[in-house]
């Protein structure tokens, strides 16, 4: 009688040992569960919030203003030619209108004469801060050996109007939420109508792109 009593006991107390094995590791699941959707949470909150309140607006690109700053031509007797000389200062803006800071690309201001490049100059890598509007100031001066084959210039700088094209694009990266890094492109271009004359622009119609 005493046997089966301690046998019954040690099969009550091996099965309770059991139970608290079997809770244990119900609990560590439960605990893995809820860690798994607790991330899961965060991580959604983070892309709404990502694609919402801190979604990438579009860098806006501006040609604030372009003025001549040397204009000479001249007719070259030996090649029966004109030489053009000229040289524009442009200001450019970058507008930045994100909550986070834009790094962009180096990347060149071009000068085309009718589809013709004809003139660049460097705009360096750098970075606009939150919600900034950085000033860029570029020198775009005429390569006179472009327009060696350009039988129109001859008419335009009889006419007294020569039309040129400003072109620029920015392309960078902004990072939302120090996670995810998404491309914004710009670009602006104006067409120009340069005064032999009065050495001036007369007129400028700029549009920009951004996507």
């Amino acid at each position: 009688m005493l046997g089966f009593t301690n046998t019954s006991i040690e099969t009550q107390f091996a099965s309770g040992g059991g139970g608290r094995k079997e809770r244990r590791k119900r609990n560590r699941k439960i605990c893995i569960y809820f860690t798994i959707l607790l991330i899961l949470l965060i991580f959604i909150v983070f892309l709404i919030l990502g694609f919402t309140i801190f979604k990438p607006k579009r860098l806006i690109t501006t040609f604030d203003s372009i003025t001549v700053e040397h204009l000479q031509s001249s007719l070259d007797p030996v090649s029966v030619r004109f030489i053009l000389n000229l040289t524009l200062h442009v200001n450019l803006s970058l507008k930045n209108p994100n909550h986070v800071g834009f790094s962009y690309d180096s990347s060149s201001a071009l000068l085309n004469y009718k589809g013709q490049l004809i003139g660049e100059a460097p705009l360096p890598a750098n970075r606009v801060g939150p919600e900034e509007t950085q000033p860029i100031n570029l020198t775009l001066t005429l390569m006179a050996d472009r327009l060696l084959s350009e039988s129109q210039l001859f008419n335009d700088l009889m006419v007294g109007v020569i039309p040129l094209n400003t072109f620029v694009k920015v392309s960078g990266k902004v990072r939302v939420l120090k996670i995810f890094k998404l491309k914004v492109q710009s670009s602006s271009s104006c067409d120009l109508a340069i005064s032999v004359l009065n050495r001036n622009v007369t007129s400028q119609n700029c549009t920009s792109q951004i996507k």
